[in-house]
């Protein structure tokens, strides 16, 4: 008996490291000091020295029962993006600018092809964020997890001078609520989407014309990753008084995450066009408003609160960064909410 027979293939874990060398190599920043192989990795600050407060952000997270329909389509390479994008989402939020990454692979059966695609999908995240890929943990777990079933997360660390710090708290009444476009679903909601929809290969790979893709395409689109447009708005000279990352729990629950006591977010809901994604699922599943404004993003990944002065410059630099902008509400005064009208 030995280590192999009850499960676990050291070899392939030598050769999915090798394999992710390649990929991870496009995320390296100047400030890593270590390579990929070691026990752990190591990461310079002295960049940052000049702040007067240098203050790290971290955030952590994983991608949900999303992975059911990777597992399904047998498509690996953009899971990745989510679960890069579920963290340094955050810490964009806080105004923050991601600096490493790592992730976490747990499997039944360690095929190092996929495991490679998987972390090409993650590398390609680290790179639309400028973060540094300098570590993770590929662990087989058989009898645990099914030999063709993986679990993916990670954990990501930025920095952000103390005085940047988006934390909402000079939000007023009268400032103006700015959505940047989602990419479709995200990263949350996946269990009430398997309940909406047939998890099979022959329907996730039905065609429909509302959505100009299949609905497997359509549900597998990578999550929006922030980093870049929020960056952007920063250069145009704009404060970003509130940020809110919209994931599980919708509009309801994530708005009034970054909102001061006394004033509520008024959304207006035909400020923009809602995604074809999520009319569909509304419709089949016979889900009703409130609850699909309460689980998804509803096409609106990120919320911004900024004074009505840098409306302009604020959308501009959103644009500029390649996504889409909308002014879809305003703060008034009122209990700690939010309104849909």
């Amino acid at each position: 008996m030995d280590y192999k027979n009850a499960g676990v293939d050291i070899e392939a874990g030598y050769k999915s490291v090798e394999l992710m060398k390649e990929h991870i190599k496009k995320t390296m920043r100047e400030e890593v000091l270590t390579n990929i192989g070691g026990f752990s990795g190591a990461f310079s600050l002295e960049k940052f020295k000049n702040m007067e407060k240098p203050t790290l952000v971290s955030g952590t997270d994983g991608v949900g029962t999303k992975l059911k329909l990777a597992f399904i389509m047998d498509k690996h390479d953009t899971i990745g993006i989510d679960c890069v994008a579920m963290c340094v989402n955050d810490i964009a939020c806080a105004g923050g600018e991601p600096l490493f990454f790592l992730d976490y692979i747990a499997c039944g059966k360690n095929y190092p092809e996929k495991i490679a695609t998987i972390v090409s999908g993650v590398a390609d995240g680290c790179a639309q964020s400028d973060a540094a890929l300098i570590g993770g943990e590929t662990a087989e777990m058989p009898g645990f997890y099914p030999e063709d079933e993986y679990d993916l997360a990670g954990f990501a660390v930025g920095i952000v001078d103390e005085k940047d710090l988006i934390t909402g708290k000079d939000i007023k009444p009268g400032d103006v609520l700015v959505g940047i476009a989602s990419s479709g679903v995200h990263s949350n909601g996946f269990s009430l989407v398997r309940k909406v929809f047939d998890m099979t290969a022959e329907s996730l790979n039905t065609y429909y014309d509302e959505l100009g893709k299949t609905l497997g395409e359509a549900l597998l689109a990578p999550t929006k990753i922030y980093v870049k447009a929020l960056r952007s708005v920063k250069e145009a000279g704009v404060t970003i008084k509130g940020c809110s990352h919209i994931t599980g729990g919708g509009f309801y629950e994530n708005i009034p995450r970054m909102l001061p006591e006394g004033v509520m977010a008024s959304v207006k809901k035909d400020s923009y066009e809602v995604p074809a994604i999520f009319k569909l699922m509304a419709k089949t599943g016979n889900i009703e408003e409130q609850m699909m404004y309460n689980t998804y993003n509803m096409g609106i990944g990120m919320m911004l609160a900024v004074d009505p002065a840098d409306v302009e410059k604020t959308i501009a630099a959103v644009k500029a960064a390649g996504e889409d902008a909308f002014v879809v509400g305003e703060i008034k005064a009122g209990d700690k909410g939010v309104e849909l009208c």
